[in-house]
């Protein structure tokens, strides 16, 4: 019953922003189609105004959780339209805060202890308030100015319920509503929910705060404030306050004497270095959470940042494919573009190589005949999403964070340094990234770090062979296959006797112990196992050898 109360309330705001003729046209409700020529407002015209914009509005009145919703679908491009897209990007997160005395209680009863037993000052007045949490200020019994971040009072069950509703919503739509599939909107309302539950566990932001803050411990100009774990709980969370100058305030930076080019393409190298060196980047780098340390006589800018919700990490296949992708349009090689999209299986069998090679020539040659520094990367990836659509690409989400937080800090660079050329800047990253995936480094690394794996294996692997061997003799294993060619060339195997089979292992062997013996020569001790390896490897070749011998 409450689910149904809920649903009569958001399509009572649905109807009075003038979407009640999108829900009587779905298949569910259309034997009542009729009620909605008996309402008075759709006897004289539509309601006016654009769709998208009545939409956003829409949004703002259901509540914050349709607000965040809005949000993410603003960075989905490929599953909503471009004028949706950039009316839902102007959704503030900003929203009406709750009391500072239920903030005090909710704190109270995190720590089961008087507020005034942790904190030498807290302050009421919220420094933000957003739909799922809010922040105060604080100073801690040593004096240090911190912040506390407080999870809303019952926001958790009130999600969990339009969570639900959301589901439901989504799978009727793909059900009924003509293009629902191809939109996708489970998926969406799933990774929605996704983003929406880690948001609400302060303590994984904590974590996310805390490795963003090793990984950058010795670089002096970004700063990750500290994390006091002592006092963070799962729906509490405190940390470092951090000062500065708001990266949106261009002519207070001037006037501190930030240097302006410098910041622009700092922020562009830091990013890629988050990606590609620590596959882990804060994935929500909007201006609010960017502030600026300016310098003071020999100490120089800092780069600060806050609000570490949502972090993102790519699969090292996804690291490798976005590499490539980026070198490949730099050098304007889409053939190898094309190609990387087939072999990464998210484009649909039976795509032509030549066919998409030509749409992606199309999208890109006007843009990248332009000098480098007017190229704008986030028309260039909004013009590829089209592609994407165009060849029914599936787009991970992971991918799409990566996308929305490029083309925020190539828009915060460029309001910063207008000439700023990502490109140049993101170039290096690329490179590096590439060379100790590809080159003789990550070769050598994948052999440091699966040698032990090999090691472990290695006393086993004779007796492992020889059973698979006594099987096969024996006929205990069948392989079936319905190739005829495959079935005839399994025929003529039958010729080779046990012996032959025993012999080209046991030179295998022998073959892959004079290899990693040479190796233990080029590699100046790194790997001391080496003669070890080398050693086990010859005997079971020697063995093999031996027992095909005696086959004979």
């Amino acid at each position: 019953m409450e689910q149904v109360l809920r649903l009569l309330a958001i399509q009572r705001v649905l109807i009075k922003y003038g979407f009640d003729e999108f829900i009587f046209a779905m298949h569910l409700f259309r034997p009542v189609r009729f009620l909605f020529y008996v309402f008075p407002w759709n006897w004289f015209g539509k309601k006016k105004g654009p769709r998208a914009k009545r939409m956003r509005l829409m949004l703002e009145e259901l509540g914050p959780i349709y607000v965040k919703l809005g949000q993410i679908l603003s960075t989905r491009r490929d599953l909503v339209p471009e004028d949706i897209a950039n009316e839902f990007a102007m959704l503030q997160d900003a929203v009406a805060p709750f009391s500072g005395k239920v903030a005090c209680q909710i704190i109270e009863d995190a720590y089961e202890c008087n507020i005034r037993e942790v904190f030498l000052e807290f302050d009421e007045t919220p420094l933000a308030s957003a739909s799922v949490a809010q922040v105060h200020r604080a100073t801690l019994k040593d004096g240090r100015d911190f912040i506390v971040k407080v999870i809303r009072p019952g926001i958790e069950i009130l999600i969990r319920k339009d969570l639900k509703l959301l589901h439901l919503l989504a799978e009727k739509g793909e059900k009924y509503y003509r293009k629902g599939k191809s939109l996708r909107f489970t998926g969406v309302i799933a990774e929605f929910e996704k983003t929406l539950l880690n948001e609400l566990d302060l303590q994984r932001e904590a974590a996310n705060a805390s490795q963003l803050r090793r990984n950058f411990d010795k670089e002096d100009r970004y700063y990750v404030p500290e994390i006091n774990w002592a006092l963070t709980r799962r729906n509490v969370l405190v940390m470092e306050r951090v000062t500065g100058i708001s990266v949106r305030d261009v002519d207070k930076l001037k006037t501190a004497g930030v240097d302006l080019k410098w910041l622009a393409e700092y922020g562009v190298e830091i990013f890629f270095t988050q990606v590609f060196r620590d596959n882990f980047f804060h994935a929500d780098m909007h201006p609010g959470n960017i502030f600026i340390g300016p310098p003071e006589g020999t100490i120089p800018s800092k780069v600060k940042v806050i609000d570490f919700g949502i972090m993102c990490s790519l699969t090292e296949f996804d690291q490798r494919y976005l590499a490539d992708n980026f070198i490949a349009f730099l050098n304007r090689n889409y053939n190898r573009v094309a190609a990387l999209h087939i072999e990464s299986g998210w484009v649909p069998k039976g795509t032509r190589l030549d066919e998409l090679e030509s749409a992606i020539r199309t999208v890109c040659e006007p843009l990248l005949v332009r000098p480098m520094n007017e190229i704008s990367f986030g028309e260039l990836l909004q013009r590829l999403i089209q592609i994407a659509r165009r060849f029914n690409v599936e787009i991970m989400p992971q991918l799409i964070m990566l996308q929305k937080t490029i083309i925020n800090i190539e828009g915060i660079g460029r309001q910063l340094y207008p000439e700023l050329d990502l490109w140049k800047t993101a170039r290096p990253q690329l490179e590096r990234f590439m060379e100790k995936r590809i080159g003789m480094k990550g070769l050598l690394k994948g052999v440091k770090l699966n040698i032990p794996k090999l090691i472990d294996r290695f006393p086993d692997i004779p007796n492992r062979a020889l059973d698979v061997l006594d099987q096969l003799y024996e006929g205990r294993i069948e392989m079936e296959n319905k190739s005829k060619e495959l079935n005839h060339l399994r025929k003529e195997m039958k010729i080779y006797s046990r012996s032959t089979v025993l012999a080209v292992v046991g030179s295998g062997f022998l073959l892959s112990s004079a290899i990693i013996y040479g190796l233990d020569n080029t590699t100046h001790g790194v790997f001391a196992s080496v003669p070890i390896v080398s050693w086990l490897l010859g005997y079971s070749g020697m063995m093999l050898l031996y027992l095909s011998w005696q086959q004979k």
